[in-house]
């Protein structure tokens, strides 16, 4: 169940993004999908989100938004250069103005001393505009790591934003 504060947010996102006329495409892996579910909760979301993209698998992030396999075996599947090409591929995709991608190990298991349980990597890349990213280590059991990225992802599209409105 998302939280209300999410919820809030999505919408206020949705709000800003829809005044600029911008559309937006996610691509997640850790979150399966809560990003774009959070978004699409509220009405009127289709004017604004044109895609959503769970790759939860290694050969699903290759061939729904063309990470090369190459690069996960060399960075992992957890890594900035994989975050940033889920982000880029998505946005060519989908056609889409943003697309934000999410990349992290949940939990409880599957984390190690290079990358603990909380580690998430983000980007976002924009039609002419550089592709953000960054990550984080959130503490917390697996619903609170994943509603953790659902809002960072949030604030990372906010900071993606052009600072002219779309034409």
């Amino acid at each position: 169940m998302l939280q209300a504060k999410i919820l809030d947010d999505a919408q206020a996102l949705l709000a800003e993004l829809q005044a600029r006329g911008l559309t937006l495409a996610t691509a997640e892996s850790c979150t399966g999908g809560l990003i774009a579910a959070a978004l699409t909760a509220i009405p009127g979301s289709s004017a604004t989100v044109l895609a959503g993209y769970v790759t939860y698998s290694n050969a699903a992030k290759t061939r729904m938004v063309g990470v090369p396999a190459a690069m996960i075996e060399a960075f992992g599947a957890v890594s900035e250069p994989v975050a940033r090409r889920m982000a880029e591929g998505a946005l060519v995709d989908a056609q889409a103005h943003l697309a934000v991608s999410c990349t992290g190990v949940a939990g409880p298991g599957g984390g190690s001393a290079e990358k603990p349980v909380g580690l998430v990597h983000l980007a976002c890349a924009s039609t002419g505009g550089a592709t953000l990213a960054e990550h984080h280590v959130f503490p917390g059991d697996r619903t609170a790591i994943r509603a953790a990225t659902v809002s960072a992802a949030f604030q990372l599209i906010r900071r993606a934003l052009p600072t002219e409105p779309s034409a």
